[in-house]
């Protein structure tokens, strides 16, 4: 089966209520969800009992928010008109799967609505998870959090404030809370700021895109930003001593971008080792950067107390012997 695009409300309307259907939240402007298009029209041709359908979010955006969808791509499963099921990011191993496990249920009864995130540290306490926070907020003297990266945003409003950061020409780092729950949620509470992007300097919450807009118009933005004279190692340290066990991966515990990641992660959690984690793929400057500090070329890049242990191999060893 073809993917059915839709462009109107009532379009939506006519297909939502009918049997198994996947809707494919999307933006031209975003390459992860240009990837993901592509991935999507090769599923719709393996399931032609599915109805596969593309929303341009930000052109029906009323549809896009009965669905509460923040940031694209994101797709929800539909089963009887009722969601049973959604995926946020661009993860194609895990619409594959998702796709497959709903083909193969008989019954149209709705289930429960599952999420696609955990975290290897949910059981952090709260003091800890502050603590990481404080440490995140003052990882580099202009911080943005955001839905995706610089170079990929994954919402409209994550892609126009980096636009505006860029225009001023003001040096920022960024964290993608698409890839950490953790700090996704915990961050909402210790900022009192419920959306995202979030933006700090100097450790201070500047705000949201409206904001900074306004800041920048007036001529006040630039001002705002100290004489940025910590360098990147700085920075790194303050990240690799995040946490008493820090890795660096490609992807996230539960959704792995790499082989090596994923050993690494599962000899972690059979040896019941609490740790937090960095997708290196978020944020090329670390990526690059830690190469460099560590004196170690590849990921993924493992550190107890702020030391490097190694990568794969060497926690290999360590494990059995």
């Amino acid at each position: 089966m073809t993917v059915t695009e839709f462009t109107t409300t009532t379009q939506a309307q006519t297909v939502t209520s009918n049997g198994l259907v996947i809707l494919n939240f999307s933006a031209d402007w975003s390459k992860p969800c240009n990837q993901m298009n592509a991935i999507f029209d090769q599923l719709s041709t393996q399931h032609p009992s599915i109805t596969f359908a593309k929303i341009e979010a930000e052109k029906v955006p009323d549809v896009t928010e009965k669905y509460e969808v923040a940031s694209v791509p994101h797709f929800i499963f539909l089963n009887g008109g009722a969601i049973v099921d959604q995926l946020e990011g661009a993860n194609p191993q895990e619409l594959s799967k998702k796709i497959t496990k709903h083909s193969q249920l008989k019954s149209a009864t709705p289930a429960p609505s599952s999420s696609s995130l955990s975290v290897a540290s949910s059981s952090s306490s709260s003091s800890d998870l502050n603590t990481r926070l404080e440490k995140l907020l003052n990882f580099a003297p202009v911080m943005l959090f955001m839905k995706g990266t610089p170079d990929a945003p994954q919402c409209g409003f994550s892609n126009k404030i980096c636009a505006l950061l860029k225009e001023n020409n003001i040096k920022f780092s960024s964290f993608n809370i698409l890839a950490d729950e953790e700090v996704r949620s915990g961050l909402k509470t210790y900022s009192n700021w419920p959306t995202y992007p979030q933006l700090y300097i100097s450790g201070k919450l500047v705000g949201g895109l409206d904001i900074v807009k306004e800041l920048a118009e007036a001529g006040e933005l630039k001002d705002m930003v100290p004489s940025q004279k910590e360098t990147l190692n700085d920075r790194l340290e303050k990240l690799i001593n995040l946490s008493p066990v820090m890795l660096f991966m490609k992807g996230r515990p539960e959704a792995p971008q790499c082989g090596f990641s994923n050993k690494i992660v599962d000899i972690l959690q059979k040896e019941k080792i609490k740790f937090n984690t960095f997708d290196i793929l978020t944020n090329e400057e670390v990526r690059q950067g830690l190469k460099t500090y560590s004196n170690w070329p590849t990921f993924p890049q493992l550190y107890i107390s702020g030391k490097l242990v190694g990568g794969l191999d060497i926690v290999k060893e360590m494990q059995e012997s």
